[in-house]
Formats: C-alpha cells, structure tokens, sequence
C-alpha cells in the first residue's frame, strides 16, 4: 500500500509555458518531440541556465502514453516497432493484452553509468541452468517512448555516448553476450546538454544530434529579477502555480498533439528542398545527415504552425539550429555561433536584411 502511495507521488514540475526565454531550447524540444526522428537535441550553454528545468517541463507537458501493462519496455499494444517481443509473441497467440496509461518517461542518465546499466545484462548463469534468456533491462530500455537525458554528455565516455547515438537513431537496443542476443525496442528522444567550458564533443559525435541549440545567461537586469521571483514563489507554493498555467499547458499539449497527427501529410516543395541541399553544400557539410534533418524540422514546424505546407519562414527559423554545429573541421575550433549559417541561407533563398 506504501509503495502504490509513493508510485502516485510526483514532485511538482515547473511548468514549461513558465519558463522565460531560451527559446532556441524550448523549439528544439518541441520539435523533437513532434518528430522524434529529427535526432536529438544538443544543448550547450553556461551552468544555471535552465536546461535541466526545461528538460522535466517538456516531458511534463506532453500527454499520457498507453502501453502494455507490466511492460519492462512500455511496449505499444499494436506497433511492431514499439513491441518487445514477448508482447508480439503474446499477440500471435491471440491472448488478451492489458494495457495502463503512464506519464511519458524521462530518464536522467547519471554521469557514473556503465554500460551494462544503460544497455541492461543478461544473466549467463540463468539462461544456462534453465535454458531461458534472462535479461535485466537498463535505462535503454525504461526509455523506450519517452526521453533520455544525458547532463554533461561531453564529460560522457565515448563508447557509450555512441551507444546512446545508435539507438536513438536505430530505435533499437542489441545486448550480445556469450552467444546470447537479446533485441528491444528504445525510440526515444536523446537530450544531451552541456558547459562549453568543459570540453566541447568529438565532431563525429556532435554531428550525430539532430539539432544543436546555444543559451545563455540572462543579461538584462530587469529579466534576472523576473526569473528569481518566479523560482522563489514557483519554490514556496508549486500547487497555485501549476493551476495559473494549466490552460497554457493544455493548449499547448493540445498544438504539440495536433501537429504529430498533421506531421505526415505536411509537403516541403522540390524547389525549397534543391534550396536547403545548396546551403549545405555551400556550407561544406560533410554527408547528407544535415539535408535530412533540415528537411524534418521544417516539416515538423509547419505542423507546429498547423500548416500543410512548409514555407521560406519555416526554414529560416530551424536552419541554425540543424547545421550550425555541422561545421567544425578543426577539433579546436568552437562552434558557429550561426552567423555564417545565417548569411549563407539568406544569400541562397535570395532575402535581404
């Protein structure tokens, strides 16, 4: 009875319409989460800005999921690309599956994991003495339809950041153990943030997030004193706040929902596609990863707008964030701040300042 209290216990969260400014994080989020195959997004600024705050909020926000009960890999009851397969096996079987609606998931990743506790463990021992596959499952896996963040994903070990990158891209997690092989689902949306001031990421791995989005700290007086106030009175009566922005958080929950339905049928013209392939290009992007992903965020913020067809404006909005740390060459050198980027569109889609 203890444990059923607690599980319905949540600390209150802020509410993401309440947060002031950092706009360029709070569009690669939402965006994200509209279609999830933009990639990612890669947050860099200085500490204290927000980004963990604005990461809860988000996941917050967005409306229940249903999956199959009991699920270690909160299982869809009809995807195949959502399904563990001891739910696909249940379902040929023709045996009644039962499903409960959860908050989206958010796993924080701690910076200390290993690789067993993010991709789970199979129990050699188990799977010998009584010829079954024992998994455990690992954040991967609790991940599977929600968000995975990843705080300081710069002090991160390679490996395992590259673990993280191929699947959120494949939307599949592999655990191979003493000719073991275990396959479960785990697409979600990978969240990295970071301090430029504590080493920047390997250009192969940067290049591997979908959109990359700069803050910084508030300068403006006035501003920082909103900010505080808000902290403090969101700190001392977190109830009163979330009920002032509840209809801001349904209607946005609502715009978010409507346009993952509108999403497919959005079209992005040929000339405007030839456009953004000319700005790469001129850009010297190395690969297709930027035309591709430029192509879905744009879709993805007409569907936003609640359009069907993506236009210039559109464009110009997600360019920076979805190439900007394309870029680099020199390992040393730090990211474009957007300038260049910025120049370079305008020049291509013929628009004057």
């Amino acid at each position: 009875m203890v444990t059923e209290n607690l599980k319905n216990f949540d600390s209150p969260v802020f509410p993401f319409t309440a947060i002031v400014g950092q706009e360029e994080m709070k569009l690669a989020l939402q965006l994200n989460v509209i279609d999830p195959k933009i990639g990612g997004v890669m947050i860099m600024g200085d500490r204290g800005t927000g980004k963990s705050t604005t990461i809860r909020a988000i996941a917050d926000l967005l409306p229940e999921i249903e999956i199959v009960k009991d699920d270690p890999f909160n299982s869809h009851k009809s995807d195949l690309d959502l399904m563990g397969n001891e739910v696909k096996v249940a379902i040929q079987n023709g045996e009644e599956i039962q499903t409960e609606l959860i908050k989206i998931p958010m796993i924080d990743l701690p910076l200390g994991a290993t690789e067993d506790r993010v991709c789970g463990t199979i129990d050699i021992e188990k799977a010998l003495t009584e010829g079954i596959k024992a998994f455990e499952p690992g954040l991967l896996a609790k991940a599977n339809r929600g968000l995975l963040y990843v705080d300081e994903v710069n002090l991160l070990d390679d490996h395992l950041v590259d673990i993280l990158l191929d699947s959120a891209a494949s939307g599949w997690n592999t655990v191979e153990r003493e000719g073991i092989s275990i396959r479960h689902p785990a697409r979600f949306v990978l969240v990295g943030s970071g301090n430029p001031e504590e080493g920047e990421l390997r250009p192969q791995l940067l290049d591997r997030f979908g959109m990359h989005a700069e803050i910084r700290t508030v300068k403006d007086p006035t501003l920082r004193v909103k900010v505080v106030e808000e902290r403090t009175s969101f700190d001392q009566t977190p109830s009163v706040w979330i009920e002032n922005y509840a209809s801001e958080q349904q209607n946005l929950r609502d715009k978010i929902i409507a346009a993952q339905q509108l999403l497919p049928s959005v079209d992005l013209g040929y000339d405007l596609r030839i456009k953004i392939s000319e700005v790469c290009s001129r850009l010297d992007v190395d690969g297709l990863r930027g035309d591709i992903v430029t192509n879905r965020a744009a879709k993805a913020h007409a569907a936003y707008d609640g359009r069907d067809t993506v236009t210039i404006e559109d464009i110009s909005k997600i360019i920076t964030l979805c190439l900007r740390h394309r870029l680099r060459k020199d390992p040393l050198e730090s990211i474009d701040s957007g300038d260049k980027v910025n120049k370079i569109f305008k020049e291509v889609f013929e628009i004057e300042d």
